[in-house]
């Protein structure tokens, strides 16, 4: 694939799943059903890209698995659609990566409910002064990871050990002697007391294409932990 060219040299990566029931949020899934843990992966999807991808302040990019989902009439106008390809977590976001132009880059996941445009740009402001930022989670993950990429893209995904309370440590490891800054801790919503305690089953949301609301919540009897939240 070609590098990606063109726009502020800010970019920020979304990583994402296409939301097909029982393919997404399968930790979640099994506390509020397939169909509702599906639904509120679409609603926070929505809410995030809503927020972030017409602010000018950066270009966003929305890497989507499986690569076939490019194609999909899911993915919101006004960002970049680009697939992460094979490998671990860490092979794909590494992949990213070394496809964009030179420039500041966050990449997020998409499970946190509390990511808005003024926590974006703050880390990108730690980024000037920083060589690596990072939004990390109680449970030993990170919902965000920037690197200001210069003078060279970093190697920083090598033999992390992903969706563990070791991932953020691990990463920070691979970062020797780089100025790393850490931002406020975020609650990623990975089962049902994350989703009720942060107030997710009364989440309110206008999905992408559609004039009603979309309600998050679902009757608990429906059929239906950190990396980087993806």
């Amino acid at each position: 694939m070609a590098r990606l060219e063109g726009g502020p040299r800010r970019w920020l990566v979304v990583m994402a799943k296409e939301p097909r029931c029982g393919a997404v949020k399968t930790r979640l899934s099994r506390d509020i059903g397939a169909v509702a843990a599906t639904r509120f992966y679409r609603n926070i999807f929505a809410n995030v890209c809503r927020r972030l991808v017409p602010d000018p302040r950066w270009r966003t990019i929305i890497a989507v698995s499986p690569d076939r989902a490019t194609g999909s009439a899911l993915w919101p106008e006004g960002a970049a659609i680009i697939p992460q390809g094979p490998g671990d977590l860490g092979a794909r976001l590494q992949r990213v990566l070394d496809w964009l132009a030179p420039g500041p880059a966050i990449i997020i996941g998409t499970d946190i409910p509390e990511i808005n445009a003024e926590r974006i740009a703050a880390a990108f402001r730690l980024l000037r002064s920083h060589d690596a930022v990072f939004g990390p989670c109680d449970d030993g993950g990170y919902w965000m990871v920037g690197l200001r990429r210069s003078p060279r893209v970093r190697a920083i995904f090598a033999d992390v050990r992903w969706s563990s309370a070791h991932t953020l440590a691990d990463t920070r490891a691979n970062l020797k002697g780089a100025c790393v800054a850490l931002t406020h801790p975020l609650e990623d919503v990975d089962d049902g007391a994350s989703y009720r305690r942060l107030g997710a089953a009364g989440a309110r949301v206008i999905l992408p294409g559609q004039r009603h609301r979309e309600d998050t919540r679902q009757a608990p009897d429906n059929d239906q932990r950190g990396g980087i939240i993806l």
